[in-house]
């Protein structure tokens, strides 16, 4: 079979059926699972998608994800509509972390694909999300996922700052990489760098603030973990941007 049918037709092909026929293999079993383990299961079923396939069917699996998700486990079943609260924000879970997965294994000339397969990271995910649709101040995200990032990352500190730019600290980019300067940081081989590293918020073009990770010596935290901690900053944007707050300087 050819490289170009595997990742053309046959991938989009593939990308649109495979979330519905795990679906339907979930579906006797749908009293006893949790809808987060369907979740999870379906980001699975989008990562296979799209590292077989193309930015395109990675796009489309994550979209047919949480059609199928909405529409055989959440409440009233067999319609696209959701009344519970927990559920929509698993669905948008569902399709944010499938969207970004995808985008990840576009990116990846040799199609290493690295996903968020914990149960556990996809636990801290659906927490800061509700949190950041049920908080009735930002502050609250930011301190939360504050206090994630700590046992996430170990850090041995973490603060936020509002404001603009300031410094030219270690950069923790959205594919999980760690930029110092123009050169991107070999966190595998080297470890963390021994300073502070900023990880921005950033929602609706707009820049919000960021967080200053300070790593703990001799712990290097795995690429599945960064990409949850750059998820987890989505979600203090998400908030920030919601209310339109203006950024406070730092001092």
């Amino acid at each position: 079979m050819s490289v170009h049918l595997v990742r053309g037709p046959l991938a989009i092909v593939a990308a649109l059926m495979a979330p519905l026929a795990v679906s339907a293999v979930l579906l006797p079993f749908r009293a006893g699972l949790a809808n987060t383990v369907v979740a999870l299961v379906l980001v699975v079923v989008v990562v296979a998608a799209a590292a077989l396939g193309n930015r395109t069917a990675g796009v489309l699996a994550a979209v047919s994800a949480a059609v199928w998700f909405d529409f055989f486990f959440t409440v009233p079943y067999q319609r696209l509509t959701i009344t519970s609260t927990a559920d929509v924000t698993t669905a948008v879970v569902l399709l944010a972390v499938a969207l970004t997965v995808s985008q990840l294994a576009a990116r990846a000339r040799r199609l290493e694909v690295v996903t968020i397969t914990d149960a556990d990271y996809l636990a801290q995910i659906h927490h800061a999300a509700q949190l950041a649709r049920e908080a009735t101040s930002p502050d609250a995200v930011v301190e939360a996922v504050r206090a994630q990032l700590v046992g996430l990352l170990h850090l041995s500190d973490c603060r936020f700052e509002y404001g603009t730019l300031l410094g030219h600290a270690p950069r923790l980019e959205p594919d999980g990489s760690l930029t110092l300067g123009r050169r991107t940081w070999d966190v595998d081989r080297l470890g963390m760098p021994d300073q502070d590293i900023e990880l921005r918020v950033l929602a609706g073009g707009h820049f919000h603030g960021r967080f200053l990770l300070r790593p703990t010596p001799g712990h290097t935290p795995p690429l599945e973990a960064r990409l949850v901690a750059v998820t987890l900053a989505d979600q203090v944007g998400a908030a920030l941007q919601t209310t339109w707050r203006t950024p406070r300087p730092t001092a």
